[in-house]
């Protein structure tokens, strides 16, 4: 579904407004023009919450960012769809958008389908791979000679296979001197994130240049949600839901735009049926049970342990009947014979057990101090522990700094990066409040991580769960090289460049370059071949990746079987 084909707010708003359209039963009786709570991604029904702003932002961001990948993610009926169908209503006329929503496909039909998009016509794009990536690379650099730029938008992203997201990565490699010529976004649900996080896909991952998880509304924001659509539908007088029927809004919907346009709809419908203005919250629990098919806590609690009991009374008996009927191989006497003592067997060594990674619930995230300062100062002591180091609640960055340890944070990181690093950090995790919670990350597996709370236990998870708490803040500490000049100009600048490069040399990878290969060209070939921007100019990425590799005695992640 191209562009092209996307209808403007404006048509859908005025097909609204003619006369014969469908309109729900009880829209009358409420003095609405039109369906408030329809499930279909109107961009004039788009309410912006902060999260959603933020959101936006992060697309619009996107149209113009240069190339790579922009990510976006959030559960079923969070509003995705519907944030980039106002995106593309904010498109310049410059840019040139294709906009796939059926994902499942081969990468042959995937690259089919961006050239139909961005209107490659048949004749000039061949039958094969390469025929499709070279007619696109043609239009690609057509259109950018002619001032434009080009972003392919794909939804439900996370449908999408290996081999497709890698063919995507690829596209990426597209570009001129100046600048990639194509910028994509992937929109999906937040098993996308899980996907990225595969060791497979870390050069896909790390081309992440801004990433966004679209949380549920808060309470507080349900009640401006549905205050909105209602509105926008013509809503004139007071809101027909009271506050403890929002308040059940908010707990029957958990916060997801689609869920709360299905309950208020049917409670609206409720409403009018009993011929009542004002919406309740046994209205409300009513609607939930019909399209939610909720159960009422008091019959589940009267309910459980009897069907409970009844089950293990009839296993029991069940069990019992079975050993008694069932054929048991009766014990053989065999003669005795001498026989000469064997040699004691040692027992081989058991490993030890994997734990099974849990689900990291949110609501489990609880921050170790009253305070955002005195948390995040209580997550520096305890991962400072495991470098021997001892840090005051006060400034803890600037007494690791007088031992030669510096502190690191990166707002946008990924798991793929931080697995590459291979060093224990700080996750800022946020809970069902929107609080946010530091855990310390001690270990990786292939699908799970190692989390400790300051103060707890460790604690092994999935990483499908630590990725929907988690929105890229990732922090850590690094040991300095002494020559190390983090703001250093002119002169001073060359020496700490040249600095590094020495110490590069004298890898065993080092072997085979180019003797007359310049400092900083050695320096962007480090960087490349560890996923990182290929400047020449030694941050503190590069530091502690040449710090893993030559190795520099610092802290390790765990690796789990």
């Amino acid at each position: 579904m191209g562009l092209s084909r996307i209808a403007p707010a404006g048509v859908a708003a005025s097909a609204a407004a003619q006369p014969g359209t469908a309109l729900p039963l009880y829209a009358r009786h409420f003095g609405l023009d039109s369906a408030p709570f329809s499930i279909a991604p109107d961009p004039r029904y788009l309410f912006m919450s902060e999260r959603h702003r933020d959101a936006l932002a992060h697309l619009l961001f996107g149209l113009d960012g240069g190339g790579g990948f922009v990510l976006l993610t959030g559960e079923i009926g969070a509003g995705k769809t519907t944030l980039c169908r106002c995106m593309l209503e904010q498109v310049p006329p410059h840019c040139n958008v294709a906009y796939i929503f059926n994902p499942r496909l081969s990468t042959d039909e995937l690259l089919e389908t961006v050239c139909e998009e961005f209107g490659i016509a048949p004749g000039q794009r061949g039958g094969t791979l390469k025929a499709h990536v070279d007619a696109l690379n043609e239009y690609l650099l057509r259109s950018h000679a002619q001032g434009q730029i080009n972003v392919l938008v794909i939804d439900e992203a996370q449908n999408l296979s290996a081999a497709v997201l890698e063919q995507l990565r690829l596209l990426t490699n597209l570009e001129t001197s100046e600048r990639k010529l194509l910028q994509i976004m992937l929109v999906g649900q937040p098993e996308l994130r899980t996907m990225l996080a595969a060791p497979g896909l870390e050069q896909l991952a790390q081309r992440v240049i801004a990433r966004y998880h679209l949380q549920a509304l808060s309470a507080d924001d349900v009640g401006r949600y549905v205050q909105h659509r209602l509105q926008v539908a013509g809503l004139r007088g007071a809101l027909p839901f009271d506050r403890a029927a929002l308040a059940r809004v908010s707990l029957h919907s958990r916060g997801v735009a689609r869920r709360i346009n299905l309950l208020c709809d049917r409670a609206l419908l409720g409403a009018y049926a009993e011929g009542r203005n004002r919406i309740s919250a046994r209205i409300v629990d009513k609607a939930a049970g019909e399209v939610f098919d909720v159960l009422r806590p008091i019959t589940l609690r009267r309910r459980v342990p009897v069907m409970l009991a009844a089950g293990l009374a009839s296993l029991g008996v069940a069990g019992f009947a079975v050993w008694q009927v069932w054929p048991w191989p009766q014990p053989t006497v065999v003669a005795k014979a001498p026989v000469r003592p064997a040699p004691p067997v040692v027992a081989a060594a058991k490993p030890a057990p994997v734990p099974q990674p849990q689900w990291l619930n949110p609501d489990a995230l609880a921050p170790a101090a009253e305070t955002p300062a005195a948390d995040e100062a209580a997550a520096w002591q305890a991962l400072a522990a495991a470098w021997g180091l001892d840090l005051p609640v006060v400034e803890p960055c600037v007494a690791a700094a007088r031992q030669g340890v510096a502190c690191f944070r990166d707002a946008g990181s990924n798991l793929a990066l931080i697995r590459q690093l291979a060093r224990p950090g700080i996750l800022t995790l946020y809970n069902d409040q929107g609080q946010a919670v530091r855990w310390l990350l001690l270990g990786f597996g292939r699908d799970s991580a190692v989390l400790r709370a300051p103060g707890g236990e460790p604690l092994t998870v999935s990483l499908a769960s630590l990725v929907a708490v988690w929105h890229g803040e990732f922090a850590t500490l690094w040991r300095v090289p002494p020559d190390y000049r983090p703001n250093a100009r002119g002169a001073d600048a060359e020496a700490a460049i040249a600095a590094v490069a020495a110490r590069l040399a004298m890898l065993p990878q080092a072997a085979g370059q180019p003797a007359d290969q310049t400092p900083r060209a050695a320096i962007a070939a480090f960087q490349l071949a560890n996923g990182l921007k290929p400047d020449g100019k030694p941050g503190p990425l590069t530091l502690m990746h040449l710090n893993r590799v030559s190795g520099v005695d610092e802290p390790r992640l765990d690796s789990l079987r």
